[in-house]
Order: structure tokens, then C-alpha cells, then sequence
């Protein structure tokens, strides 16, 4: 597994780029089939909701390290199977989502390079919101890790 990480110099804009040890199928399932995603997201048990298709909904209650949830809701803008995801995500107090893409590229039959990008309002949306994708890639990662066992 390895990471790459750039932050735009010029805005605050981020991308994370990691190395899965899965083929794409797997971890496009990981991140698109609600029981899946809810295993390796921190969700709140029965809170993930998926309707993966362009201006489909989706919603999940996220479990913070000191057991604080927040629910998150938004729609999916672009669905390429198997390649890649925009998705749209609600913010309070703003008139539109903000989007984060995820795209999957197959580097072989055993490993998926996935990337995430996502461009905020300010440096400190920035830093929470990359700080939340490290989250989300590391647990996505020990996932897939832990299911190849099975």
C-alpha cells in the first residue's frame, strides 16, 4: 500500500492518492454497497443510505473517535462503474454541496490506485475535509485488507 499526497499551493484544493491491495471490483463495491461502506466508514449501524446513479441520494451518520456522530447527506453528480464517482455533499449554511471525486484506476487483477479530490472555501474546510479522506483511505485500505481473508 502507498500514499501520495499533494495540496494546491495556489488554492484549497487537495488530492490523496493511494495504492489498494484489492482488484477495482472489490473496492468499488467497498465504497458503493451500503453494507460494505458502513463497515469501514465509521457510520452509525443502519444509517447508510445508497441510491448510486447520477442525482441519487445518499446519507450516512458518521461515529467520530469520541463517539460524537454527525449525519451527512448529498447526491452522486457523475457514476462511471467501476472508474469513477462525483459526489455531492450537503453543507449546512451553503446554497450549493460540496463535491469530492473518486476515481478508481485497476493497476492489475490484485490492486486498484484510487484518488480523491476535492476543492474547499477555505484553508481550514481544506484541512478537515483531507484530514476526513486520510481517515476514510486508511480504514477503506485495512477493509480490504481484512476481507481478502475471507
Amino acid at each position: 500500500m502507498s500514499t501520495e499526497q499533494t495540496t494546491a499551493a495556489n488554492g484549497f484544493s487537495y488530492e490523496l492518492t493511494r495504492t489498494l491491495d484489492a482488484p477495482v471490483a472489490k473496492a468499488w463495491r467497498a465504497w458503493t454497497t451500503p453494507e460494505q461502506y458502513a463497515q469501514w466508514s465509521h457510520a452509525a449501524d443502519g444509517s447508510v443510505e445508497m441510491d448510486v446513479r447520477p442525482g441519487g441520494a445518499w446519507k450516512a451518520t458518521m461515529v467520530t473517535p469520541d463517539g460524537g456522530q454527525f449525519p451527512l447527506t448529498g447526491s452522486y453528480v457523475e457514476v462511471a462503474e467501476k472508474r469513477r464517482l462525483v459526489v455531492g455533499m450537503d453543507v449546512p449554511g451553503k446554497p450549493m454541496p460540496a463535491t469530492m471525486t473518486v476515481e478508481f484506476d485497476e493497476q492489475d487483477a490484485h490492486h486498484t490506485q484510487i484518488a480523491l479530490r476535492q476543492t474547499c472555501d477555505t484553508e481550514e474546510e481544506r484541512n478537515m475535509a483531507e484530514q476526513g479522506s486520510i481517515m476514510l483511505l486508511d480504514s477503506l485500505s485495512a477493509f480490504l485488507v481484512e476481507t481478502a481473508k475471507d
